[in-house]
C-alpha cells in the first residue's frame, strides 16, 4: 500500500510555528533551508518497515533530485516521487478541465496526507482516501500510522 505526503506545511514546517529536525549540517544547511517536522524521518522509516511505500506528493516544482538528495541526509529514501512538473506532465496533460492540483489515485497512493482544506475536501469527489494534519500536534505520526492501518485493513483485508 502507498502513502504520500505533501511537503509544505506537512513534512516542511516553520520552526517558529513547530518543533522541527535539527538542520542538515554545514554546507547542506545553506543549499537546504526547508526544516522537517520533528519525527519525520523516524515516521517514514517506521511506515516502510511495516509494509508500506511511502511517496511525496506535492504541487511545488522542487525537482525531485532536490528531494531526494535533501531527505537522504536524513537518511530517508521514498520509493516515489510526484511533484508539480510531474503531475502536470502525467495528470493535467492536454486535458481542456482543469483538474485539481493532486490526484493521488492517478499514482495508486491509497492514502494522501495534506495540510491544504481543499485537497481534502476533494477526496471524496475524486475518490482518494486523505488525512488532514494540522497544527502542531506531537502524536502526528501515530495517528498517520494508524489511519495507514485501518485504510489498508479495509482496503486489503489485513
Amino acid at each position: 500500500m502507498r502513502v504520500s505526503f505533501d511537503l509544505d506545511e506537512v513534512l516542511f514546517v516553520s520552526p517558529e510555528t513547530h518543533k522541527t529536525e535539527p538542520p542538515p549540517r554545514f554546507p547542506y544547511n545553506k543549499i537546504y533551508r526547508e526544516r522537517l517536522r520533528l519525527g519525520t524521518p523516524d515516521m517514514i522509516k517506521s511506515l516502510q518497515e511495516l509494509g508500506y511505500e511511502v511517496w511525496v506528493y506535492t504541487s511545488s516544482f522542487r525537482s525531485e533530485k532536490y528531494i531526494r538528495h535533501l531527505f537522504r541526509l536524513y537518511g530517508v529514501k521514498f520509493d516515489g516521487i510526484v511533484n508539480g512538473t510531474r503531475h502536470l506532465r502525467e495528470v493535467q496533460r492536454d486535458n481542456a478541465t482543469t483538474l485539481p492540483q493532486k490526484l493521488p489515485n492517478r499514482y495508486r497512493i491509497s492514502l494522501h496526507i495534506d495540510d491544504e482544506e481543499i485537497v481534502c475536501k476533494l477526496a471524496r469527489q475524486y475518490g482518494y482516501n486523505v488525512y488532514q494534519l494540522e497544527a502542531q500536534d506531537d502524536d502526528w505520526k501515530e495517528k498517520i500510522i494508524e489511519h495507514a492501518a485501518k485504510i489498508r485493513k479495509r482496503e486489503y483485508g489485513y
